[in-house]
């Protein structure tokens, strides 16, 4: 989240004061909610909603984050955010299940309104489909997609444990069929670009090979690509190029791409709102918080200048009608915590054309005596 936007500077003239923390004057599905900070530390359910009732935030997609920050021994000052050192951060599966706790702690009328994601993998690690089925199992009913994937991402690349991740790593391939198999949309953070690389877009093809092959995969592309320091000429006819040619891209308005090109300072760009009458059944919001549910009014009230500059029909489509129809409202919810059956393992999953061996997993006999599995 951007450290300077309009609504949070007080100036009057962009409706700031005390009004902008009940939120949007339109009822607005959040698309983009981390529900931890890069600690893993959450302020719970009852926050979160309190403060989405509070800013007309009907439903909110919630995931965690898959990676965390490090402590490191030689640091006075305890980091909160990726960006408070030098410190590295390394991935936290046990994100997804903080995410799964913090929904069954909502009460059984509110769980319905919070639209879990499943992301707490490295995308690097030909595993991280093992993990992406485990939490299906462990979990079933309650997870409505994949994500926030953090591949390309400014400073948090290199600042991360491992290998670069990007959208077209090998590792992602059974997790992209995965998420087709079922209907599932896969939201991504790919900058297009690095902070070095300001005059084209080097990473744009990562993106682009995973959209041609895997056409039948909904992919939600985070922020249009951008990121701090991350920017190209002519971004919004690359976007504009991007839904046109892939029926199967979706984007969100969320973070720094609102607030630095598509209404900065509080004045739409004519050129975005364009693009956005043109694909309005493409386009979600979010506000991108991470944990600080506090923020949620301002974040959704500084979309206002832009929706009311749109045709009624597009605004009700990007505020709730796309979000509805691709996380699967309908769905139903896991009300209750139980530990389901987990079957033995496939023999072989294909992989970018090899296929990799993986052991059947062996079921404890205690817990699903009725289960056989042959290791013959």
């Amino acid at each position: 989240m951007p450290h300077s936007i309009p609504t949070w500077l007080g100036d009057a003239q962009l409706n700031a004061g005390l009004s902008r923390l009940s939120g949007s004057r339109y009822p607005i599905f959040d698309t983009h909610l981390h529900i931890v900070d890069f600690t893993q530390e959450t302020l719970g359910p009852e926050c979160l909603l309190h403060y989405m009732d509070r800013a007309h935030v009907p439903r909110a997609v919630i995931f965690g984050l898959p990676v965390t920050k490090q402590y490191a021994a030689n640091e006075r000052a305890v980091p909160r955010y990726y960006l408070d050192n030098d410190g590295p951060c390394y991935y936290y599966a046990g994100t997804d299940h903080i995410v799964a706790d913090f929904v069954r702690a909502a009460d059984r009328e509110s769980r319905g309104r919070l639209c879990p994601l499943v992301g707490g993998f490295n995308p690097t690690d030909r595993y991280a489909i093992r993990h992406v089925e485990r939490m299906f199992e462990m979990h079933p009913n309650l997870w409505h997609g994949i994500g926030e994937v953090l591949f390309r991402h400014d400073d948090l690349t290199a600042l991360t444990y491992g290998e670069p991740a990007r959208a077209n790593h090998p590792a992602m391939d059974p997790i992209y069929e995965f998420a087709a198999d079922r209907g599932l949309p896969v939201l991504v953070h790919q900058n297009v670009t690095s902070v070095s690389k300001s005059d084209h877009p080097i990473y744009l093809f990562e993106l682009t090979e995973v959209l041609n092959r895997f056409p039948r995969t909904l992919i939600v592309f985070a922020h249009c690509g951008m990121s701090r320091r991350v920017e190209v000429p002519l971004y919004h006819e690359m976007i504009d190029r991007l839904l046109g040619q892939y029926e199967n891209l979706y984007v969100d308005y969320s973070w720094i791409v609102f607030d630095t090109l598509i209404c900065p300072h509080g004045i739409p760009d004519d050129n975005w709102l364009a693009l956005t009458e043109k694909y309005s059944n493409r386009i979600l919001l979010g506000s991108d918080l991470v944990n600080k549910f506090e923020r949620i009014g301002p974040e959704m009230r500084r979309y206002d200048p832009f929706l009311d500059n749109l045709t009624e029909s597009t605004r009700i489509a990007i505020c709730n009608d796309n979000a509805e129809r691709i996380y699967r409202m309908d769905s139903k919810v896991l009300l209750e915590a139980e530990r389901p059956r987990l079957p033995a393992w496939d023999a072989v999953v294909e992989m970018s054309g090899a296929s990799v061996l993986r052991a059947d997993r062996v079921v404890e006999s205690q817990l699903h005596d009725d289960v056989s599995v042959d290791l013959a």
